[in-house]
């Protein structure tokens, strides 16, 4: 096909997106000189994992290239987790307000009138492609090529398969050898090849150093060679075979005379996690909260001979990624997806210029509530930011359905009642989770404190209460749009089982304190409330007797729940329990996998079924 039907087809695919949106397509002649587009997000990369920002282990020679030759924003903030950072990515609007309040379903489902980046840069000619790890949903009409991509690359079974995997291609599916992230980055060349002369916006997003972790083995030996333990070693080898694909795209893109033209973006999603005892910059926090080491984000843009590079200290944002490509595209955003925008183009400050947003406002709520809870969340683990300060609340809410299934709050309620252990934070759990005391705001200066172990709050009243009356206002306008959107659905049966369940925990408790109270003889043989509750609601048939099938069912449907970072394992704080854990943990892997948590319970049911026929009795529970 010749360069100028190449270019005819484009503008015709472009008019066409453009009249499906509602607005005009951009003019002809503003294709020509349009940059390509590279926006590269890894998965639970921390602020810290790379060179330039002092890592004393990891080598990332060509991150650390990329960081001297870019625009780096180095107060640029990101979501608490995986799924709604990449929402805001993709839209420019909070996540909460695309309903994406959770990484599980159905609360990681992309509002589906949501107009996406993608989309609107079809608009302007450019052929669009995604390749790795969505977290938005697949289901009909909220997966990548129905939300502007058109062109599709990721494996069979995610971030489970590691090597070897069978790549599915727009609906093709491919069988590879190697490692993933290496044929993730051959696929991309692959689409920048197939993209021509057309301008290209590639969104190419990692896996890898998610959870759970693998990598190249001679990586791994580097680091184990180092001192680090096995875990930590891998989790940097991860990050350190990104680094070097990092630098065999950017041959690429020089081989093929592309790199003048090619803008190249590097984040990662959202606070470090395994990274996190090895070295966090010196912050305080790691993902799924609030503090800094969560929600703080590399973010390098590289124009070679049209950026200088420097550092920008101005508070930037995930939001801010749509209108700022958009604007270096030509995209045109129609009226209506421009008002409900809320992050700002940072091609001022790009080029060099003053900006007219610092003084803006950025809110943050980790979101991970358990479905039907979303209003009693409002406070539960919030924050927000203004210039250098940065308002805290970490702390538990009162829902008593968080007393008995996982969420942050179930978290920072073990932590606030000493657990020292729990997810991302191996031993210093209490620094990391920093639970505050009921209804106090920490306010902290995170360019002078980054650590966040300074309260200013009693020395600033005044900003104080305009930063909680921001956050309100802010959570009160969203709230219904939220609702309306998604942000709070599940199952109603599940979210009526948990409720319940959360009672029957409540009285327990209760129970358990009368009791303790009372001779032991008067408590032997005593039913509790609690045990004819939990019997009834796993008798389903009602025949007054509990098979197995029926006892480990019951608990299998707290899995995901208590699986806080959707990652198919629990590790022991998800879990909660640790002598049990440690028994369950057959393989000795530090996880519980779907299996080896059902087989616990199997074991239990067998312990319970003291005359060995098979059912459970109420007597026998």
């Amino acid at each position: 096909m010749t360069t100028l039907n190449i270019t005819l087809k484009a503008l015709l695919l472009s008019a066409f997106s453009a009249l499906l949106l509602g607005f005009s397509p951009v003019a002809v002649g503003a294709a020509q000189g349009q940059p390509n587009i590279v926006f590269i997000l890894t998965d639970d990369q921390g602020y810290g994992d790379i060179g330039r920002h002092g890592h004393p282990v990891l080598e990332s020679p060509h991150l650390d290239q990329m960081y001297d030759e870019s625009v780096r924003f180095d107060h640029f903030y990101v979501s608490p987790s995986c799924s709604p950072t990449r929402a805001a990515l993709l839209t420019g609007m909070h996540e909460f307000r695309n309903g994406v309040t959770h990484t599980l379903e159905p609360r990681e489902h992309l509002f589906k009138e949501a107009v996406t980046l993608p989309q609107l840069l079809k608009t302007a000619g450019y052929k669009t492609g995604w390749i790795g790890k969505w977290h938005l949903s697949y289901r009909p009409g909220y997966a990548p090529h129905q939300r502007g991509f058109d062109w599709t690359a990721t494996n069979q079974n995610g971030p489970r398969d590691h090597f070897d995997v069978e790549i599915i291609r727009n609906n093709k599916r491919i069988p590879t050898k190697g490692f993933r992230e290496d044929v993730y980055f051959d696929e991309a060349m692959t689409f920048i090849d197939e993209a021509g002369d057309q301008p290209f916006f590639l969104y190419l997003c990692t896996y890898s150093p998610h959870t759970p972790l693998d990598a190249p083995e001679d990586l791994i030996a580097k680091y184990t060679a180092k001192g680090l333990n096995k875990t930590h070693a891998t989790y940097l080898a991860m990050v350190e075979n990104i680094d070097q694909n990092l630098g065999r795209l950017n041959a690429f893109l020089k081989e093929r005379g592309l790199d003048e033209n090619t803008i190249v973006i590097f984040m990662n999603d959202n606070g470090v996690t395994e990274g996190l005892d090895v070295y966090n910059a010196g912050m305080r926090g790691c993902k799924a909260t609030v503090w800094q080491g969560g929600t703080r984000a590399m973010s390098f843009w590289k124009w070679p001979g049209t950026w200088k590079p420097k550092t920008v200290e101005s508070l930037t944002a995930h939001l801010d990624v749509l209108p700022t490509l958009c604007e270096l595209a030509g995209a045109e955003i129609p009226a209506k997806t421009q008002k409900e925008l809320e992050g700002f183009s940072l091609l001022p400050l790009l080029n060099g210029k003053s900006w007219d947003h610092e003084n803006r406002y950025l809110y943050q709520n980790v979101g991970r509530w358990p479905a039907g809870t979303a209003a009693s969340h409002k406070y539960a683990m919030c924050a927000v930011r203004k210039g250098n300060y940065l308002l805290v609340r970490s702390a538990e809410c009162d829902d008593p359905v968080c007393e008995q299934f996982q969420s942050q709050c179930s978290t920072m309620r073990a932590v606030r009642n000493g657990l020292r252990t729990t997810t991302y934070a191996y031993g210093t759990a209490q620094e990391h989770w920093g639970v505050t005391a009921p209804g106090h705001w920490m306010l902290i200066d995170v360019k002078k404190d980054p650590g966040c172990k300074t309260d200013l709050s009693k020395a600033h009243p005044e900003l104080v209460s305009e930063l909680i009356a921001s956050y309100s206002n802010w959570w009160d306008e969203q709230f219904p749009v939220m609702m309306a959107r998604g942000g709070d659905a599940g199952d109603p049966q599940e979210s009526a089982k948990a409720a319940e369940l959360a009672r029957m925990a409540k009285e327990a408790v209760a129970a358990r304190k009368i009791a303790a109270q009372a001779p032991a003889t008067a408590r032997q043989g005593k039913e509790t409330k609690e045990t004819v509750r939990m019997f009834k609601l796993m008798d389903q048939d009602g025949n007054g007797k509990v098979t197995e099938v029926e006892y480990v069912a019951f608990f299998k449907s707290n899995f995901k729940t208590r699986d806080a970072n959707g990652d198919g394992g629990l590790s022991q704080s998800e879990f909660q329990y640790p002598s049990s854990f440690e028994r369950a943990d057959v393989n000795q892997d530090g996880r519980l996998s779907s299996k080896e948590y059902e087989a616990l319970y199997a074991r239990q049911f067998a312990n319970r079924d003291t005359n060995g026929n098979g059912v459970l009795t109420l007597d026998e529970m």
